[in-house]
């Protein structure tokens, strides 16, 4: 008898384990442990407008990093990029983004640079992990996310750059911040 118990125990623990390991695997879904609602405070920045292709990035940083580094603007954060579309909605040259830095309100920018605001402050959260150019699949997640949620889309998607690449940086090392400005959605 005592046999028979411990061989009952024994198969209802296995069956704890599996359905724990089951929920366990359920609850570690990418969706499920990076990507959250946050408020966010509004902030000024300093950018430089594009419409064209992604691959043109490089440029425009290289231009932002120059009158930046000219006209003596103390960033008050790290780099940002803001997407108002995406190549799966548009062509690239079609694509209108900007790269620049969060700054102190009294900060005054003369052209290339223009000085705009950051006004939404409830925004999907997740961060990427991985190379810049993969961040779409991160984004993709976080609007499935929201859709599941019930929540709708509000404005541009912001990209916060937490780690700067260096020639030694591995890209799988790279961290950017993802911020999609939401609203609840039609019930």
């Amino acid at each position: 008898m005592k046999k028979t118990i411990s061989l009952l125990g024994l198969a209802l623990l296995l069956v704890f384990i599996s359905a724990s390991a089951a929920l366990n695997t359920q609850e570690e879904t990418p969706e499920k442990k990076f990507v959250s609602v946050k408020e966010v405070s509004p902030f000024s920045y300093c950018c430089i407008p594009h419409k064209g292709p992604f691959t043109e990035i490089e440029g425009i940083i290289g231009q932002l990093m120059h009158a930046v580094q000219e006209q003596k603007i103390t960033p008050a954060g790290p780099m940002i990029g803001i997407y108002y579309n995406s190549p799966a909605m548009v062509k690239p040259e079609e694509l209108v983004w900007e790269v620049g830095f969060p700054v102190s309100a009294q900060v005054e920018v003369q052209a290339p640079l223009e000085k705009k605001e950051w006004k939404f402050t409830l925004v999907v959260f997740a961060v990427h992990k991985g190379p810049y150019e993969e961040s779409e699949k991160t984004i993709n997640k976080m609007f499935d996310w929201m859709q599941a949620n019930k929540l709708m889309p509000a404005g541009p998607v912001l990209e916060r750059y937490l780690s700067m690449p260096t020639p030694d940086t591995k890209p799988e090392d790279l961290r950017t911040e993802v911020w999609v400005p939401c609203q609840k959605g039609k019930k």
